[in-house]
């Protein structure tokens, strides 16, 4: 679920299940066009590790 996203920025954050929250790009958001997330937004992630702790890629809203 998609927590706080920046379209100025152009990241965000994800809650995740276990109420954790997760880093998200823009450049990890798999859809066409605009690439963002609204609050609420129910989303499919993959979790990759970065130089900055794990982000989220392949983000899919559902």
């Amino acid at each position: 679920c998609r927590k706080w996203f920046s379209d100025r920025k152009g990241f965000g954050f994800i809650s995740q299940e276990d109420g954790q929250d997760l880093f998200v790009h823009h450049t990890g958001i798999d859809m066409p066009g605009f690439k963002t997330l609204s609050e609420g937004d129910r989303v499919s992630f993959e979790i990759e590790e970065s130089d900055r702790g794990p982000k989220a890629k392949n983000v899919v809203k559902l």
